[in-house]
């Protein structure tokens, strides 16, 4: 069985928490079903995996493409995942709403099309799983900046971010 968590700010952004079966050897948990999860109104095509390696006060994004939604979970260590209304005419622009993921809880973050997504590496190695409904095109892509104060997310940083140039340059 999968519990689903509603966020407190936006309809669309839900944690998925998938049963996991713990016993002396570990833990198993499937970690997508398409059966499943469309039972409980998931209806996306994901189309591709992917999967990033941090460290320790890393920060990847803020990243958005209007047609892909994500579904994002830390396979190992602890994220402070964020999510950012992008959608100009939404009535929740530039809100935003974070969320701890980590291989202890095993909650999955359902990122719809539209929200900048982003992430602060709380561990000294992170290793995030990101299943996209689009192929990755460099033409659909923009992003915000992590320190946006228009936006105004709260970071729980342990020292100086770490950056790509790419998003120190958004």
């Amino acid at each position: 069985m999968i519990d689903v968590i509603p966020s407190a700010v936006f309809p669309d952004v839900r944690l998925y928490v998938p049963e996991v079966f713990l016993d002396g050897r570990g833990y198993f948990k499937e970690t997508f079903s398409r059966r499943k999860y469309a039972a409980l109104g998931m209806q996306d095509d994901w189309v591709q995996d992917s999967v990033s390696h941090s460290r320790r006060n890393v920060i990847r994004g803020m990243h958005i493409d209007d047609r892909m939604a994500k579904l994002v979970q830390a396979l190992k260590g602890t994220i402070y995942d964020v999510v950012v209304d992008a959608r100009e005419n939404s009535p929740t622009f530039r809100r935003w709403e974070a969320f701890t993921l980590s291989d202890g809880n095993h909650h999955q973050l359902y990122v719809p099309a539209g929200f900048a997504h982003g992430f602060l590496a709380q561990s000294d190695e992170v290793i995030v799983m990101y299943k996209v409904s689009a192929h990755y095109d460099p033409a659909f892509e923009r992003g915000m900046r992590w320190n946006d104060p228009a936006v105004g997310i709260d970071w729980p940083l342990d020292g100086e971010p770490i950056l790509s140039a790419k998003d120190a340059a958004l």
